[in-house]
């Protein structure tokens, strides 16, 4: 893995930072807080996401961004023999391969899942590989001996043994589980066999039973066809007498009915001719009738029309009323465009004369104010010039001759009194000044009578506008008014008018006294009417009842015919019941015992049924034990399998072991020989997996913490070259963070040497530090500061020749420089 560039948006404390990154040793360089590890958190949160970052998501956006401002990292690195570009946010991920436009994952868990199947490892196993902390260095010697091996076989890729060999003990388990099962379900054998036997018995005796059961039922049938045909022939002529006495009762109904028709028609001829007798007598009181209702009608209308006529003179009153106050009103205001202008003049004039007034008040006013604003201000600055002139003297007088002259500081000896007799003088005249501004502001205090006189003056022309101006917006809306009311008068006389049209087009003649009277007569008569007009009805429907009466003679004659032929039909049929009734008890047990013989058949043939279904059973038992008799040999043979596949990977991880810490001993014994300059030449792991420095051949006691960071540091270095060595891909990055610890300087510079030397297997080597003196070591510089005033940490790249420290960066050259803000750690 190769990084190309890095470019960081409101991550942390990086706003806006982008990081390009070349071939050789890097050091990126910054005070502790500045934002320098959170450049390889960034990395790591691009390929990993939130599980490779501190905090929530909400602690990675930077402080001083907006709520919606977007929290963006982008890596571009190289992978075999391809490019990648990550683009990660908190709610999206992408991931482009060799530059093309579209992605080839764009979710946060499908870009994910796809790095980590590129890469190779998970999470834990990409910081125990490219990347290496100072609190990694010394993570084994805080472990124990069996907490270390385990470390490095993890660190190592050994622990993938582990892993399989435990998901080998859980299929091995899984196997023996289902083994137990498989003997604990199983059956007797000797229990399934006599099963069978049973089942089988079962059957040739179901089967005998059933076939008795079908013999039985077949002489049964042959019983019932026999008595069937006569059975079948008596119940025939016994329908045909049902149905004679059926129709018969049918045609005795419809007689019945017919008589009843009759009778009701020959009563309602009754009252027909009652009716045509009690409509004669009404006929001469019913004659006036319908000349009342004409007349009636015509009465409502002209009752109608006269209530319009009151209405439509109440209207004309009214409107006479409002006509005469309108003219009044007009009257009234007819010399508003006179008086308006009359008015206005006279409000012109009095304007004038308020500015006027304004004017003298203001100028008097105005002199006034200055006058005693200078009078305070005066006696103000005297009170101070005598506060001064006091405190001079008072000093003088309680220090004597030897004070220093306030203006040359020299001392006064005898100019002393001269100098008190000046100071008297002078606090005299300012005492004099004061009290003189004392008395002119008492009198400056009240207003002078001038100015009150102009303020009374302008006060009464004042209220004289104002009172002009209320009349002139009362007289103008008298001119507004006088068009309304000319207005108004001309539209009422129009209607008075219109409502004397309507009231000469209202015919007259209406007489209340006789529409009463109609009106009485007809409420008397009304009811009469109504029983005429149902007699008149029941009356026209005699002709009727005539044709009715007729027709249902004819029927009745017919219907009594029916009912005679019917009578002796049923008379010349002979009585067959009792035969009938024998013929069917016949025929009742014959059916009884077929049924008997049929329900007898069906239970034989439903227990040769049970019994085969029985049979089946016990043999798909038969067969089910014999094909877990034949699961269980073939469990057996596999769990033998994983019992010699579980030793075998026990042994290979005891032979991996045994070969690790002579191996990693060699490594970082090289590594030793080139940091120390050859003063140790041997590092040793012992079957604890404690370091061991050995100085001619002889293992040191005691070493200072110096060498033990070194050693550790070797080991670490060592263990990335195994890790390298072994990966199935080249790791061409190499990513150190604060391990220089306690080294010295020289011990610093043959770290940054050896890693040199390391440049055929790791290509990229990025060295994090506080440490400011290591720039003349590294082939680029990334220096990182946090800036207070915006926030956000300040990047700036320095490539090509080393840069030495404590050079002005305006007196520096390199090949490339460029400055960055962003969000630090």
């Amino acid at each position: 893995m190769r990084l190309n560039q890095l470019v960081l948006s409101n991550f942390r404390q990086h706003a806006d930072t982008r990081i390009e990154f070349e071939s050789g040793v890097t050091g990126i360089i910054g005070a502790n807080g500045s934002g320098k590890s959170t450049i390889l958190e960034a990395i790591a949160w691009a390929i990993y996401g939130n599980p490779a970052a501190r905090g929530t998501r909400e602690t990675i956006r930077f402080h001083r961004a907006g709520a919606r401002a977007a929290v963006r990292v982008e890596l571009d690195f190289d992978l075999g023999n391809h490019r990648y570009r990550v683009v990660r946010g908190l709610t999206s991920a992408e991931l482009y391969l060799d530059g093309a436009p579209a992605p080839i994952a764009n979710s946060i868990t499908g870009v994910t899942e796809l790095l980590t199947r590129r890469l190779g490892m998970s999470r834990e196993e990409f910081f125990n590989t490219y990347f290496t902390g100072q609190k990694e260095l010394s993570v084994m010697a805080a472990m124990g001996p069996s907490e270390r091996a385990q470390f490095l076989s993890h660190v190592l890729g050994y622990e993938k043994l582990r892993a399989a060999q435990r998901l080998l003990r859980e299929q091995r388990s899984s196997i023996a589980a289902e083994i137990a099962g498989l003997r604990q379900g199983m059956p007797d054998a000797e229990q399934v066999a006599a099963a069978v036997r049973d089942a089988r018995a079962r059957v040739s005796n179901a089967v005998a039973r059933s076939r008795a059961a079908v013999d039985d039922a077949a002489r049964a049938r042959a019983a019932v066809g026999a008595v069937l045909p006569r059975f079948e022939a008596a119940q025939r002529e016994r329908e045909r007498m049902q149905e004679l006495l059926s129709e018969l009762r049918v045609a005795e109904g419809e007689l019945a009915s017919l008589e009843r028709e009759h009778e009701r028609i020959a009563r309602e001829l009754g009252e027909v001719a009652t009716a045509r007798e009690e409509l004669e007598r009404m006929a001469a009181e019913l004659a006036p009738f319908g000349a009342l209702q004409a007349e009636f009608q015509r009465l409502e209308v002209l009752a109608r029309e006269e209530g319009r006529r009151q209405a439509l003179l109440e209207t004309q009153r009214a409107l006479e009323a409002e006509l005469e106050q309108l003219r009044q009103r007009h009257e009234k205001v007819s010399r508003a465009p006179t008086l308006e202008q009359e008015v206005q003049r006279a409000l012109d004039e009095r304007r004038h004369d308020l500015e006027d007034a304004d004017g003298q008040l203001e100028a008097r006013r105005t002199e006034w104010v200055r006058d005693r604003q200078e009078a305070e201000t005066k006696r103000q600055a005297l009170r101070e010039q005598f506060a001064d002139l006091k405190q001079q003297r008072d000093r003088l007088a309680a220090t004597g001759p030897d004070e220093p002259c306030p203006t040359c500081l020299r001392p006064l000896g005898e100019s002393l009194r001269s100098v008190m007799e000046l100071l008297d003088a002078q606090i005299e005249t300012v005492r004099v000044d004061g009290n003189y501004y004392k008395q002119r502001l008492d009198q400056l205090v009240e207003m002078p009578a001038e100015v009150r006189a102009l303020d009374e003056h302008r006060r009464a022309v004042a209220q004289e506008v104002t009172t002009l101006e209320r009349r002139l917006t009362k007289v103008q809306l008298a001119v507004q008014e006088l068009a309304q009311l000319a207005g108004d008068i001309g539209a009422k006389e129009e209607r008075r008018a219109q409502l004397a049209r309507d009231l000469a087009a209202i015919p007259p003649g209406y007489d209340p006294a006789r529409h009463e009277v109609v009106r009485r007569e007809l409420e008397r008569l009304l009811p009469l009417e109504g029983r005429a007009a149902r007699l008149s009805a029941q009356v026209e429907r005699e002709p009727s009842l005539v044709r009715d009466e007729s027709a249902l003679r004819e029927r009745l004659s017919a219907a009594a015919e029916r009912v005679a032929q019917l009578t002796a039909r049923r008379a010349a049929l002979p009585d067959t019941e009792a035969e009938f009734a024998a013929l069917r008890q016949a025929h009742e047990d014959a059916a009884q015992r077929l049924r008997a013989a049929e329900l007898s058949a069906a239970s034989s043939e439903a227990e040769a049924a049970g019994a085969r279904l029985a049979l089946e059973m016990a043999e798909r038992q038969e067969r089910e034990l014999r094909e877990r008799e034949q699961t269980l040999g073939d469990l057996s043979s596999r769990k033998r399998l994983h019992d010699e596949l579980d030793r075998a990977y026990t042994d290979l991880r005891t032979d991996l072991n045994f070969q690790l810490r002579p191996e990693l001993s060699e490594l970082a014994s090289v590594f030793l020989v080139e940091l120390t300059g050859g003063r140790y030449a041997e590092l040793d792991l012992d079957d604890q997996y404690n370091i061991r420095v050995l100085e001619d051949g002889i293992p040191k006691p005691v070493i200072s913490g110096g060498e033990e960071d070194i050693a550790n540091l070797v080991l670490r270095l060592a263990i990335s070259q195994m890790i390298a060595e072994r990966a199935g891909q080249p790791l061409s990055l190499l990513v150190l963070d604060e391990i220089f610890g306690s080294l010295d300087e020289l011990r610093r510079a043959g770290v940054i040497t050896l890693l040199r030397g390391l440049q055929d297997r790791f290509e990229q080597v990025i060295l994090i530090t506080h440490i400011e003196a290591i720039r003349d070591s590294v082939d680029h510089v990334v220096s990182v500061r946090y800036d207070e005033e915006s926030g956000s940490s300040v990047v700036r790249q320095f490539d090509g020749a080393p840069i030495a420290p404590l050079v002005p960066d305006s007196e520096r050259a390199p090949a490339r420089e460029y400055e960055q803000a962003g969000a630090g750690d």
